[in-house]
């Protein structure tokens, strides 16, 4: 079982690498873990929206094995505390299949990505920059995992 985090565009701001990296260290005590970062598209500003969601996507689609188990970090997906996210992936992690966590670019993701996704999960009702999302999923990521072991990381 390894889980993947796959990003649309690279992460560039210091302060949220550094507490990105920090994140997935901590995740290798628990689960192999990988971030996949997929280049931005060149000359998206010449597209619109709709071809940037479809071309995004189709880099998406092209970096899922067909078992994988993906998840999309979508703004319109479920929401969940802590405690429930933590359950809700143990319960996934009993199927032994590799999970992908997919955040897209700033327009979404097109139809196709939606169609081969498994659920939506949505950190917040807010709006988080796409960069920032990274870190704050990582980090809710080892949470799950310190609950699911019962270490003193989560105060409930």
């Amino acid at each position: 079982m390894h889980i993947t985090l796959l990003t649309v565009g690279k992460t560039d701001v210091a302060w949220v690498r550094q507490g990105l990296d920090m994140y997935i260290s901590r995740l290798g005590h628990y689960v192999p873990f990988t971030l996949s970062e997929i280049p931005e598209l060149k000359g998206a500003s010449s597209l619109s929206e709709a071809q940037v969601k479809v071309k995004e996507g189709e880099l998406i689609l092209k970096a899922l094995k067909p078992r994988d188990k993906v998840f999309l970090l979508d703004e319109r997906g479920i929401q969940m505390s802590s405690m429930q996210f933590s359950a809700w992936l143990s319960d996934r992690m009993m199927s032994g299949q590799d999970m992908v966590f997919v955040i897209g670019g700033a327009y979404g993701f097109s139809e196709a990505v939606y169609a081969r996704a498994e659920g939506k999960l949505s950190l917040s009702k807010m709006t988080f920059p796409h960069q920032m999302v990274r870190t704050v999923f990582a980090e809710q990521l080892y949470r799950a995992f310190t609950i699911m072991r019962g270490e003193p990381y989560h105060h409930e």
